[in-house]
């Protein structure tokens, strides 16, 4: 599209950490956008100094897209800092406006096509539809029926908007953090549109054999999920720069997807996409 149509769309990443997984994510992302035609900005920066920079670059006629490679501060103020970035700028999805779409109880094809998804959870959905987890036969809201999924991550960037994403089309969901672990779902029936989330006294070590999808995103090199408690045919995905799984995951998982960094890319570009149409269908406007 972008060599089609002779596009220049530009995104800006502010780094404001020294985080080995960040600094990775912005290098593979660099290196995506050199190929494929997007103009790539890493903007380098202490925590104090990132508020006003985002806002200049909200204010930058010339930057389509703003992304902020998190932890920040690794608390409220990085949701904060998620709110300051413009909404028509938000290529993650992160701001408050964008994360409307948790408020809808499931996601059709055009609502698709209108809201900016954050990109590791749309990666996730977009691995979980290739391998064919999502059952085409039925409407959407429902192509997930029947399905137990594990997530274990809760963070406001990828693991709750995740959890109530495969909530909305039907999936049972159990969302694990180090506090709970929360059951999401909408009901048993397939006419139940709304999805309700509850504290479960169960334990990992109940949950993760009859789970049919197991998704990590733990980001520490020593925690790894334990392959014996997998149920046979699983699908493991791994989201965390490390591996949360076991070297013999194989020998459990009928799927297993080690990493998905290269689709986040891919869909952090598609909506950046969405993001210069909308600017220039703005433009035009006045």
């Amino acid at each position: 599209m972008i060599k089609t149509r002779g596009i220049k769309p530009k995104l800006v990443g502010f780094l404001a950490n020294e985080d080995p997984a960040s600094i990775k994510y912005a290098e593979c992302t660099s290196k995506t956008c050199e190929e494929t035609g997007v103009i790539f900005e890493l903007r380098k920066c202490n925590r104090e100094e990132l508020k006003d920079q985002i806002i200049e670059a909200n204010e930058d006629d010339s930057v389509h897209g703003i992304m902020v490679y998190y932890p920040v501060f690794g608390d409220l103020q990085d949701q904060y800092l998620q709110n300051v970035v413009s909404v028509t700028k938000d290529v993650e999805g992160l701001c408050q406006i964008c994360n409307s779409y948790q408020n809808i109880p499931y996601l059709d094809e055009e609502q698709i096509k209108n809201y900016i998804i954050p990109c590791t959870p749309l990666a996730i959905i977009k691995v979980m539809e290739y391998i064919r987890v999502y059952n085409s036969v039925l409407l959407y809201g429902n192509r997930l029926h029947g399905c137990v999924i594990t997530i274990i991550n809760r963070s406001e960037i990828v693991g709750r908007p995740l959890a109530v994403l495969l909530a909305n089309e039907g999936g049972k969901v159990y969302s694990v953090d180090i506090n709970n672990i929360q059951e999401i779902h909408h009901g048993t029936e397939l006419k139940l549109k709304t999805y309700e989330v509850r504290i479960t006294n169960l334990k990992l070590e109940e949950i993760l054999p009859i789970s049919d999808v197991v998704i990590t995103g733990v980001p520490t090199p020593s925690y790894k999920v334990p392959t014996a408690l997998l149920r046979e045919g699983v699908i493991a995905i791994n989201f965390s720069a490390f591996k949360n799984f076991e070297d013999n995951i194989k020998e459990k998982a009928s799927i297993y997807v080690p990493t998905i960094g290269k689709i986040t890319i891919t869909m952090l570009e598609r909506n950046l996409l969405k993001l210069y149409d909308r600017q220039l269908s703005l433009k035009n406007e006045e």
